[in-house]
């Protein structure tokens, strides 16, 4: 059971040992879910780094995080229709569709959605349902 939904920048933050990866560790013995489009988007920074992202989910995998502590959520048609309409509320504080993606499914679930992207925090008060937690 999951107690949280992880934002790409969280995981990011966790497998690159930065500020905050700490904080998600301790979100990670609790259990936690990321959107198919998060993980991705991890996949893709990584990527972009010269990682292999077969590897990489093999390696996460093997860790027990991917498949164990850390649970990929598909995204639904009703996730599309949310992460639709939280296009005009969020697009003048730079979220894109990952970002959305996160929250959607947050939303979803009844779940907080924890992130390492400080902006997050602004959204509790203009999002209705979600609560942001920031690990930075």
């Amino acid at each position: 059971m999951s107690a949280v939904v992880l934002d790409a920048s969280a995981l990011l933050a966790y497998l690159h040992d930065e500020t905050g990866a700490a904080d998600v560790t301790d979100v990670l013995a609790h259990g936690a879910t990321i959107s198919a489009a998060n993980i991705a988007e991890v996949l893709s920074k990584l990527a972009e780094r010269g990682a292999d992202p077969g590897e990489v989910v093999s390696r996460l995998e093997e860790q027990g995080l991917l498949g164990g502590l850390l649970a990929v959520e598909p995204l639904t048609s009703e996730d599309a229709t949310t992460i639709a309409r939280l296009r005009p509320d969020t697009r003048d504080r730079g979220l894109g569709l990952g970002d959305r993606a996160c929250l959607a499914l947050g939303m979803r679930l009844g779940l907080p959605v924890v992130t390492a992207d400080r902006a997050w925090i602004e959204l509790e008060g203009v999002l209705e349902g979600v609560q942001v937690r920031s690990v930075r």
